[in-house]
C-alpha cells in the first residue's frame, strides 16, 4: 500500500520541480523515503511480503529518480549526459528480466547491495542538487555534497549492471550444463551479493 502511495506521488512530485516549488517537492521527496523505510521495516517484523509489492518498491525509486532527473535537466541544474548515462544503464539491464524469467527464475535477480548502495546515493544527490540551485553558502554546500552523491552513484549504479549481467552470464551457462565455479544448477535461487529478496535489479 506503501508503495502504490509512492508511485501515485511521482508525478505531482514532477509538477512541483518544474513549477519551481522546491521545499514542497523536497516535502514530497522525504515522505516518500520514509515511507520506503517504513515500508520495509513493517514488511520484515510482520513478515508480509508479496510478489507485487517487490515490484512496485524498485519500481517506485526508479520512477522517482526518472521523474527528478527530467526535472533538473529541465531546469539546467544537472547536464543532459547525466539523465544520458543514467537512462542508459536501465537500458542496458533491461535484456536481463526476459533472459533469467525463460531459465526459470521468475525473471528477477537479487538485489545486490553495491545496486542498492547506488540507488541511494542518487536519491541523496538529487534534493541537494535542487537545493544546490539556490544561492547563498548553503546552497553551494548542498551543490557540492550533492554532485559527490550523484557521481558516486552513478558509478555504483554502472556497476552494480555489470554484476547483474555477470550472474545472468553464470545462470545461462548453469543451464547449459557447463556451470562455472559457484554457478547454480537448474532450479536453485539465483546468486547474489547480499540478497535482501528476490526483486527486480536496481
Amino acid at each position: 500500500m506503501l508503495s502504490m502511495a509512492r508511485l501515485v506521488g511521482v508525478p505531482f512530485f514532477l509538477w512541483l520541480v518544474l513549477v519551481e516549488q522546491d521545499w514542497w517537492a523536497l516535502g514530497l521527496l522525504v515522505f516518500a523515503g520514509l515511507s520506503d523505510w517504513l515500508d520495509g521495516k513493517l514488511a520484515r517484523a510482520l513478515n508480509q511480503t508479496s510478489k507485487l509489492g517487490m515490484l512496485l518498491d524498485p519500481a517506485a525509486d526508479r520512477l522517482y529518480i526518472f521523474a527528478t532527473l527530467v526535472g533538473l535537466t529541465i531546469r539546467d541544474i544537472i547536464p543532459l549526459w547525466l539523465l544520458a548515462a543514467l537512462v542508459a544503464r536501465e537500458l542496458a539491464i533491461t535484456p536481463i528480466a526476459p533472459i533469467v524469467r525463460r531459465l526459470g527464475y521468475g525473471g528477477t535477480l537479487p538485489v545486490h547491495f553495491i545496486g542498492k548502495t547506488g540507488t541511494l546515493c542518487l536519491l541523496y544527490a538529487f534534493p541537494l542538487l535542487l537545493l544546490g540551485d539556490h544561492d547563498g553558502a548553503a546552497g553551494t554546500t548542498a551543490k557540492v555534497i550533492g554532485w559527490s552523491f550523484a557521481i558516486w552513484g552513478t558509478a555504483l549504479y554502472w556497476w552494480a549492471a555489470v554484476l547483474y549481467w555477470a550472474q545472468t552470464r553464470q545462470l545461462v551457462l548453469a543451464g547449459r550444463g557447463a556451470p562455472p565455479d559457484g554457478a547454480p544448477g537448474p532450479g536453485a535461487r539465483p546468486p547474489a551479493g547480499e540478497q535482501k529478496g528476490a526483486e527486480t535489479p536496481r
